[in-house]
């Protein structure tokens, strides 16, 4: 069938386009919010295809998966279609409530912007999500991540550890990067992802404690992060860091904050995972002086990860909730 949908979540999207349907991604001229079409650092199929508006009503979807309100707005203006109703829909939630900055009423009093409707189901990807948001009686369900495995490339050869995270700045304490000074002290950090500028002055890092890889390549990203002794996840408030299932994959150790669904998602001979800064910090530096129980936790990793967020069980998932919503 055809898929419409947005470019808004690429290491997600990366993992959807994998299956076996065509894929329209629509593009604009500046390849803003409305239009990225495809990705630029991650490798996606042919059949993953960038379609203008006016394109886009040429080719008809079956089926479109929301991920934005904006989403609904432009499906009626470029094709004249209401989704749920003349276009079959799915409303898929990325975000754990709150995560993109403080929301009148708190967490648990978060109402999903789908709440009670019943024409567009929500699919939220983990089970966290579905519990925090106040969905009202909207039809829910729960499909937890996929990973394009990058295979087992664990070596831990250089004893500093990787973290991954995208506008630790803008993002401030959500992501966790007021907590990096105290990881520093155990061990050299490599911080890889977007929106890095400024984070040095921000919590006072030392340089030669702290490097900063920009935005690099997924396929890179993962060959350097794999070198790394251990995964550090510091991030206090998200749905659940794929940064943290491709690590796990890759077959690294993790040191994770126990909040959200993290909690779920690290089995405890994977790693250590706790709400203490100060037993993170510790188990970093175990870690880091210790490469034989460093490569043994990340082969449990790896197996947890493999088991729970293998691909073929997340396509065939999505595929599922596809059919139901076309039939």
């Amino acid at each position: 069938m055809k898929v419409l949908l947005w470019h808004v979540h690429g290491s997600w999207t990366t993992a959807f386009v994998q299956g076996g349907h065509d894929y329209l991604l629509p593009v604009v001229p500046d390849r803003g919010p409305d239009g990225l079409g495809r990705a630029r650092t991650w490798d996606w199929p042919s059949s993953a295809r960038e379609v203008t508006p006016d394109q886009l009503r040429e080719e008809q979807p079956d089926v479109v998966v929301l991920q934005r309100e904006r989403d609904l707005e432009l499906v009626r203006e470029w094709l004249g279609r209401e989704p749920g109703r003349d276009l079959p829909a799915v409303f898929l939630e990325h975000n754990a409530p709150g995560s993109a900055g403080p929301q009148a009423g708190g967490v648990p009093e978060t109402r999903h912007p789908m709440a009670d409707q019943d024409t567009i189901p929500i699919a939220h990807v983990t089970y966290f999500n579905e519990l925090f948001y106040d969905n009202g009686s909207a039809p829910t369900t729960v499909i937890e991540h996929g990973i394009v495995d990058p295979g087992e490339l664990y070596t831990g050869e250089l004893a500093r550890a990787g973290v991954v995270v995208n506008e630790p700045v803008r993002r401030g304490r959500y992501t966790g990067g007021d907590l990096l000074p105290r990881f520093a002290a155990e061990a050299p950090l490599d911080v890889f992802g977007m929106g890095l500028a400024g984070l040095h002055e921000r919590y006072g890092l030392d340089p030669d404690r702290v490097a900063l890889h920009e935005d690099p390549p997924q396929a890179a990203m993962h060959a350097e992060l794999a070198r790394r002794r251990v995964y550090v996840h510091p991030v206090r408030w998200t749905s659940l860091g794929l940064s943290l299932l491709e690590a796990m994959h890759l077959g690294m150790p993790v040191v994770a904050l126990a909040t959200t669904e993290a909690v779920e998602a690290v089995p405890a001979d994977a790693g250590v995972i706790s709400t203490r800064p100060d037993r993170l910090a510790a188990a970093l530096r175990e870690f880091v002086h210790d490469p034989d129980r460093a490569r043994l936790a990340g082969k449990a990793a790896r197996a947890a990860a493999l088991d729970r967020y293998g691909l073929a069980r997340f396509l065939t998932d999505w595929d599922r909730l596809l059919d139901e919503v076309t039939r």
